[in-house]
């Protein structure tokens, strides 16, 4: 009877072990996949950054005139020589709305739409969910005189493609350009 003891005693402690190591390994797999996730979160809202930079800072670029056309919180216009043909081009962009994003789980995400003249551009959406344009006059005060304009800034708020625990993470990025032809 003691020997049938021992060893009902033995396979419950056995199977405690074993239990808590299936916790620990399910414990670190969820920690990995949301590491990675926030990784992959950080990765993309910088990507969008340098898309937005790089365009941003040819503002102006061969222009002799005032080279912002519309300058709205949602939506910006500019002249650039894109691509330095003599001819400035027309660049425009804003964001579609939430369901040209139909790559990703993530309902909220939408697109960055860029247009240069008339060849439109849309690329992936790496999780975007908003993207708001400020303008600042030489003072880094905030102004709506497109002839004052010095500096913009854009905002982006960026959500991950897939929930981790049922959410999204979130993050949130600004970049202030300042146009060297403006």
């Amino acid at each position: 009877m003691s020997l049938l003891l021992d060893i009902v005693g033995s396979v419950f402690i056995a199977g405690m072990l074993v239990l808590m190591m299936l916790n620990a390994n399910i414990y670190q797999s969820k920690t990995r996949f949301a590491s990675d996730s926030e990784l992959q979160l950080q990765q993309n809202a910088r990507t969008l950054s340098d898309i937005l930079g790089y365009d941003l800072r040819k503002i102006g670029y061969e222009c002799s005139n005032n080279p912002i056309l519309k300058a709205e919180s949602e939506k910006f216009s500019y002249l650039a020589d894109m691509d330095r043909d003599g001819t400035p081009d027309i660049v425009t962009y804003f964001l579609s709305d939430t369901s040209a994003a139909r790559a990703t789980i993530n309902p909220n995400d939408r697109v960055l739409i860029r247009v240069v003249n008339t060849d439109t551009i849309a690329g992936p959406s790496l999780g975007l969910t908003d993207l708001k344009f400020s303008y600042l006059n030489e003072l880094g005060i905030p102004t709506s005189d497109s002839s004052k304009i010095e500096f913009v800034r854009a905002e982006l708020w960026i959500e991950s493609i897939e929930p981790i625990n049922n959410e999204y993470f979130f993050t949130y990025w600004e970049l202030t350009i300042s146009p060297r032809n403006l």
